[in-house]
């Protein structure tokens, strides 16, 4: 029997494309073609292209080890989807995932992150360098930590992110490193061992080290910490949020999303060049800020949820907040976000001694770009998001007085020690 090519599959074909089995490949009518270069690619048999917004760069190769759809997905330069399911996220140059992934919707994988086998991922963030090993649930998180592949923050195999609580919230986002000091990739690597998880909302401080088994409940800030939990049995009445621990869940919430908003303003001011230097780049960085607004976006929706679902008398009993009254305003300023006048200083301070149009121009490559940058430009950098994040949470002193001093220590304990 004769086989007759699909014209879609001709087309990628004659663009450079290298399609094992044209007639075990699917590209879906929607698909634009011009949105996928063809070049040095690779799709093995079993591959399922589908999304009118899906970007495909040169040398990206799918399906290796098993059958793969992706879906409305952005592949940058190199990607490797070994198998498995992809569904609206940025997958940046070099990263990897192995069969059987389940990718999510708004997950940003950055440059040189290594998955293993059956990982699952959902409005996460993996900065560069990150490894996952396998049978990993991954949701709800941003990973930082490391300065290369051979020093590169781990999570070992059989890890969990614990995201959805007993009373059904998922205001429950977890830092692992932060916004402003991962991006420098500069900072200790981080190790989660294996069959072991985080009970979400948790902050993970730079440096730490967890042993296998361990399932780390409360916030470890101090860096360079190995950290160990007994394992111990116990039976007590089911109690509703403490006042303590209400106050952690909406401070760590308030935190996520002020680094959240320090990722968008890197992304749009010190990475973009970089991105328009390269094929499919415009569309790229489009789509990762998309990307930073859903996430951002998603969070705010279940800490609404939180909220609403907690009587008055919890809200007030926070050290004199009404949330109640007030949740509408601490929202607001969260979404409209909040830029100072010593932002944008230490921001164009940064960049002018960055200059990263001129890096993109000459060709040079982004992670060479950051790993090279000489220490008081890196610390202005930080100090830069540092601001971003500290404006973010000032913001909501007025709405949330028990917060405030926690809010502001947070940001300009670390922010001041940087930079005067």
């Amino acid at each position: 029997m004769n086989f007759i090519m699909d014209r879609r599959i001709e087309q990628l074909i004659r663009k450079g494309a290298k399609i094992v089995a044209p007639n075990n490949t699917w590209i879906s009518p929607e698909v634009n073609l011009d949105n996928i270069s063809g070049k040095d690619t690779i799709i093995y048999p079993g591959s399922r292209i589908r999304g009118k917004d899906t970007v495909i760069a040169p040398g990206v190769e799918l399906g290796l080890e098993g059958p793969v759809t992706i879906e409305n997905c952005i592949l940058d330069s190199g990607v490797e989807l070994k198998g498995g399911y992809f569904r609206n996220s940025v997958f940046l140059s070099g990263s990897t995932m192995g069969m059987p992934a389940h990718v999510r919707e708004a997950c940003i994988v950055e440059e040189q992150v290594k998955a293993a086998h059956a990982v699952g991922l959902k409005q996460t963030i993996l900065m560069p360098y990150v490894t996952l090993g396998s049978l990993i649930n991954l949701c709800d998180c941003l990973v930082a930590g490391g300065t290369g592949p051979d020093d590169h923050t781990e999570i070992g195999s059989s890890f969990i992110h614990f995201n959805f609580s007993p009373d059904g919230q998922k205001a429950t986002p977890s830092l692992i490193g932060d916004v402003p000091r991962g991006v420098m990739l500069k900072e200790p690597r981080i190790f989660l061992g294996g069959q072991g998880g985080i009970v979400g909302p948790t902050r993970i401080a730079f440096g730490t080290v967890s042993s296998a088994g361990s399932i780390l409940r409360n916030d470890v800030l101090k860096q360079n910490q190995l950290v160990s939990t007994a394992n111990r049995e116990f039976s007590k009445d089911l109690t509703t949020y403490s006042p303590k621990r209400m106050k952690r869940v909406l401070f760590n919430n308030v935190l996520y999303i002020a680094n959240l908003i320090a990722l968008r303003q890197w992304y749009s001011n010190a990475r973009r060049p970089f991105f328009q230097a390269k094929p499919m780049g415009d569309k790229i960085i489009t789509n990762a800020l998309m990307i930073l607004d859903i996430a951002k976006s998603e969070r705010l929706k279940r800490l609404i949820k939180f909220l609403a679902t907690r009587d008055a008398s919890e809200r007030k009993n926070i050290q004199g907040d009404n949330l109640l009254q007030d949740v509408d305003q601490v929202i607001g300023l969260l979404d409209k976000e909040t830029h100072s006048a010593r932002a944008n200083r230490l921001m164009h301070e940064f960049l002018k001694a960055f200059n990263p149009e001129e890096k993109a121009r000459k060709g040079i490559d982004y992670i060479d770009a950051i790993k090279n940058l000489d220490k008081e430009t890196s610390v202005r950098g930080t100090a830069w998001l540092y601001q971003v994040v500290q404006d973010n949470l000032e913001a909501l002193g007025p709405y949330m007085p028990s917060l405030k001093k926690a809010l502001i220590q947070e940001a300009s304990g670390k922010e001041d020690n940087l930079i005067a």
